[in-house]
């Protein structure tokens, strides 16, 4: 989930301080807020949006390439 959580930054730019900085808030309210407070998938899709996926992981660990759209 980590890396998934990552990816959040990634895929508003890195580069881009007020994007990050948005997600930095929700990160902030939302994982950082609610930790232990409630189940982790629970947690992870008020910052996400959605459920989990393994593609950030697999892709950070270089065992995937980034899908091209």
């Amino acid at each position: 989930m980590s890396a998934d959580a990552f990816a959040a930054f990634e895929e508003a730019g890195l580069d881009d301080e007020e994007a990050v900085s948005r997600v930095g808030k929700r990160f902030k309210d939302t994982v950082l807020s609610l930790g232990g407070g409630r189940h982790p998938s629970k947690v992870f899709r008020d910052f996400r949006g959605r459920d989990p996926t393994p593609e950030a992981l697999l892709k950070h660990s270089g065992l995937a390439t980034a899908a091209v759209a």
